[in-house]
């Protein structure tokens, strides 16, 4: 099988080379047919597990280089920009290497009908996925495979960071881990809240759009939807390159490695999301905040911005001694501007409120015609105020806890 492209003739694709099923169908294409069952066993494995589907020896290669670095996409990735002439020059010879088994039935190198035309039991089903598909949809020579990649690599990216909308830090590895079952509601399933929201979208897409924008406390009362208003901007600006890394209180000590890490990935706008945040005065991690957000010795990337909910205006618990008049003056207001100096770090603070009667309803009937139940005013009127009795007053929360209730008790023959 000699007149097959010698794959070690790979320049910015090499990590291919790495590859288990990549490595037998090399020693496929060199005589060794005992290498098929490896090959295709590595290939439909990861076929099952990523949802891929079709010609699994194009697909498979396909998943690769849109997962696995090469210079072309780290390149596009850190300066944010397309690659120079040479370098796509480059890429364009992996591609016309790698054209045959591209285009070409997997069955005609792996002796295996069944690749030809794979059904996963889960289909992938991405927007990152769905655009990639879209982008290769009549690729057929290596400019045209060329072009479609680089264009995926400027507008997703790479790896995880194209794979998914959200992360979290891992401090051991020092680097991000995507969140694979990231739970974000559409923005239209947030009821109420109008200005609020509008406050946020703003603000976001200034950031977007490489604008000055600036961190954002989403501070008020519980179960107002704060933290699934951030959660999805991830749903509404995903495509346009942002992603949300959520951190806990204890990894603030972690920013000056995690702001590193971020400033690598240029395409990207990365939301710093710190969720039910406050601090007792004890607390040492606040200072890293501080200094992350301004201050510091080292600027914060212009592709992060942080955004943190609380239910406490100034993030710092204060008491009555930091108030009391016996304290000296100068101590007193010490305190004082040390409790309320985080806050005032937000260039927004976006204020929720508890809804009123007529709002929290309407959450309920929105929750309950998307599962297609409707409830006269007065029938809903009764029900979601006798649970807003029983239970912690009004909120979003009650009110998805009411839904959930309502539901689960319903008969087969009520649905």
């Amino acid at each position: 099988m000699s007149e097959y492209p010698n794959l070690h003739k790979l320049l910015i694709c090499r990590s291919l080379l790495d590859d288990p099923a990549v490595q037998s169908l090399m020693a496929v294409l060199d005589g060794d047919k005992c290498q098929i069952g490896p090959c295709a066993a590595k290939i439909i494995e990861t076929a099952e597990d990523v949802g891929l589907h079709g010609s699994l020896l194009r697909s498979y290669l396909i998943y690769l280089l849109v997962h696995d670095p090469n210079l072309a996409a780290q390149t596009i990735e850190m300066h944010d920009s397309p690659v120079g002439a040479s370098l796509k020059q480059a890429f364009l010879h992996d591609l016309t290497l790698l054209l045959p088994f591209l285009t070409e039935p997997a069955s005609l190198y792996l002796d295996l009908p069944l690749l030809d035309d794979y059904k996963p039991t889960m289909p992938l089903q991405t927007e990152a996925s769905d655009a990639l598909e879209n982008l290769l949809k009549n690729a057929s020579t290596a400019e045209d495979f060329a072009t479609a990649l680089l264009r995926y690599y400027q507008s997703f990216g790479y790896g995880d960071i194209a794979s998914f909308k959200a992360f979290r830090w891992d401090a051991k590895l020092q680097r991000l881990i995507g969140i694979r079952h990231f739970e974000a509601m559409e923005m239209d399933d947030i009821i109420g809240y109008a200005h609020q929201k509008e406050q946020l979208i703003d603000n976001t897409e200034a950031f977007v759009q490489r604008k000055p924008a600036n961190n954002v406390l989403l501070v008020g009362a519980r179960g107002t939807g704060k933290s699934s208003a951030v959660k999805a901007l991830a749903n509404v600006y995903y495509s346009r390159g942002l992603r949300i890394l959520q951190l806990t209180k204890p990894q603030l000590s972690h920013l000056p490695d995690i702001m590193d890490a971020l400033r690598y990935f240029a395409s990207k706008r990365f939301i710093i999301f710190l969720d039910d945040l406050s601090f007792e005065e004890s607390d040492a991690e606040y200072k890293y905040l501080k200094s992350a957000i301004e201050g510091g010795v080292e600027s914060r990337p212009e592709n992060v911005l942080i955004y943190a909910t609380s239910n406490r205006r100034h993030l710092i618990r204060e008491s009555w001694r930091d108030r009391s008049e016996s304290q000296d003056d100068v101590y007193r207001d010490d305190s004082m501007n040390e409790t309320i100096s985080l806050s005032d770090r937000f260039g927004l603070i976006i204020q929720y409120y508890a809804p009123d009667q007529k709002e929290y309803l309407a959450i309920i009937d929105h929750r309950l015609r998307k599962a297609g139940i409707h409830l006269t005013p007065e029938e809903l009127r009764i029900a979601g105020v006798r649970w807003e009795m029983t239970h912690s007053g009004r909120s979003g929360r009650t009110a998805q806890q009411f839904v959930a209730h309502y539901l689960g008790q319903l008969d087969d023959h009520d649905e």
